[in-house]
């Protein structure tokens, strides 16, 4: 008995063979000195996980770790036991050894400063690069990774979780109409090796930046009322942007079509999902533009603090930074 061809949808075949092809992605993680290690690789590697993202899976990482900040030296051999016994990821001696096992890697160690160094293999191995918050421990150095990645043609993308927020998202899409003031706030802990908002205030600044967009001129630092950080910034036009240390992550926008809140935080998966997206794509999903300038923005607030809180351009700390 001959029984009838079944002809599956042009459509579904290539989405089939695209799903097939994702899911062969290996994933290297540089410093498992922070939670975010663990938890994007339940993401990845756990299909029965929530907010499970699939296409790809964390085989192998570097463990990394910096003795002199407590909160990473200390949390680095729990993450390690963790992604080894739980999730079966080899643990590696090199990061070159690393870049030998996998096809695109996520730089996850919770110090900037050593990011440079940690990116040079990757970006010699032309992986595909995501680095984790902060991109480096000084202006100077991200601009460094980015020439760097530019020189080695190598695709790389930095950014913080709270980006991808579903509420920042959509004002950056055009919900509220052309944005011409907004305020964002997170939580802004400093660690002394750091620049006071590169450590944890960047996530705050990173949802000022996803709904205002680039053309930021200049800052100046102040206070709130109860003494906290306070970042206003000036973007070209007379728009402005506003950065402020709060509890949790809020925030709202004005725009040419109404208002919205903003600046909160959907958890890891949407970044994730990014992530993996831009690994098969080798299409960054941030402009480096506007990550260059989101760090301009942070160091030149501290600029300002340094001046006692008089205004300061962006262009000023930008040069600086390239001399250095």
């Amino acid at each position: 008995m001959r029984f009838p061809q079944v002809f599956a949808p042009a459509s579904l075949v290539l989405a089939m063979t695209s799903l097939l092809h994702a899911a062969d992605l290996k994933i290297g993680l540089i410093g498992l000195d922070t939670s975010h290690a663990t938890a994007f690789t339940e993401i990845l590697n756990d299909p029965s996980a929530k907010d499970h993202v699939p296409g790809a899976k964390v085989v192998a990482a570097f463990k990394g770790g910096s003795p002199d900040i407590e909160s990473s030296i200390t949390r680095v051999e729990g993450y390690t036991t963790t992604l080894r016994d739980k999730h079966g990821v080899e643990i590696v001696d090199t990061i070159q050894e690393l870049c030998s096992k996998v096809d695109a890697v996520m730089l996850l160690s919770v110090d900037g400063r050593p990011h440079v160094i940690q990116a040079m293999p990757v970006l010699a191995a032309r992986k595909p690069l995501y680095i984790d918050k902060p991109m480096a421990g000084t202006l100077s150095d991200v601009h460094t990774l980015a020439r760097l990645a530019a020189e080695s043609k190598t695709p790389f993308f930095s950014s913080s979780s709270l980006r991808f927020a579903k509420t920042s998202q959509a004002v950056r899409k055009g919900s509220i109409g052309i944005v011409t003031n907004a305020w964002c706030g997170s939580p802004a802990s400093l660690e002394k090796t750091h620049p006071d908002l590169f450590w944890y205030g960047v996530h705050g600044c990173e949802s000022l930046f996803t709904v205002m967009g680039t053309g930021c001129e200049s800052v100046r630092r102040g206070k709130t009322a109860d003494g906290k950080i306070e970042v206003m910034g000036t973007w070209k036009g007379g728009r402005t942007g506003t950065f402020r240390e709060v509890e949790g992550y809020q925030g709202k926008a004005q725009g040419s079509l109404g208002s919205a809140d903003v600046g909160g935080f959907d958890g890891y998966a949407p970044l994730v999902a990014e992530a993996v997206k831009f690994f098969q794509t080798k299409v960054a999903p941030v402009p480096i533009e506007e990550t260059l300038e989101l760090f301009a923005f942070m160091e030149a607030a501290d600029e300002s603090k340094r001046r006692g809180g008089v205004e300061v351009k962006l262009s000023e700390v930008v040069e600086a930074a390239k001399k250095r």
